[in-house]
C-alpha cells in the first residue's frame, strides 16, 4: 500500500512549512499600514432609556 508510505509526502510538507515559516512570516511581518491607525474618540456616549409604548 503505497498511500501509507510518508517518505515521498512528509518531507515535501516539512520543507514547504519550514520555508513559510522562515520567508513568508518575514514578509508579513515587515508590512506597514499605508494609513497609520488613530486613536477613537474615548467619550462615552449618555445613552437615553427607551420608553416603551406598552408600559
Amino acid at each position: 500500500m503505497p498511500q501509507l508510505n510518508p517518505g515521498p509526502w512528509f518531507t515535501i510538507f516539512l520543507s514547504s512549512w519550514i520555508i513559510y515559516l522562515t520567508i513568508l512570516t518575514s514578509k508579513v511581518n515587515s508590512f506597514k499600514h499605508q494609513n497609520n491607525p488613530t486613536l477613537q474618540n474615548m467619550k462615552k456616549e449618555k445613552v437615553q432609556p427607551w420608553n416603551w409604548p406598552w408600559t
